[in-house]
């Protein structure tokens, strides 16, 4: 890691979440080198694409029964606030459905590229899997 990734021109709306990108990944990386908590990551996409999978792997390295693996996959699903007030108002979409792709011109796109490669990550459409991240298997 490169320096401070805060002390950075925020020249396009998207420069400030691929800097908190950069931060936390950072702060997980230096976290595994230093060998003192043992720590994984799980990538959300796999959690997704493939939620038994993914939990096994988790509970692997945690050390429990992977005969739960199946309760957990199912958590997953269920709404953490069913038996709340929240739960009584009517559905809003998410965050993820109201959410439009962002523009990405030329210029932002080797702006933001230059940032995380600056910080030691991949660019924007490469595979991006950092070290210590829990693979399912296949």
């Amino acid at each position: 890691m490169n320096g401070s990734v805060f002390c950075e021109r925020l020249d396009n709306d998207l420069v400030l979440g691929v800097l908190f990108y950069a931060d936390a990944t950072s702060a997980y990386l230096a976290a595994r080198r230093r060998a003192d908590l043992d720590v994984g990551a799980v990538r959300y996409v796999d959690l997704v694409a493939r939620p038994l999978d993914a939990c096994r792997a988790v509970l692997e390295f945690c050390r429990l029964p992977a005969s739960l693996a199946q309760l957990a996959a199912t958590a997953l699903d269920r709404d953490a606030h069913r038996n709340t007030a929240f739960a009584a108002a009517p559905p809003a979409k998410s965050v993820s459905e109201r959410a439009k792709e962002p523009p990405l011109t030329a210029e932002m796109r080797a702006r933001l590229d230059e940032l995380l490669t600056k910080h030691e990550l991949a660019p924007i459409g490469e595979p991006n899997v950092v070290d210590g991240t829990l693979r399912c298997a296949e």
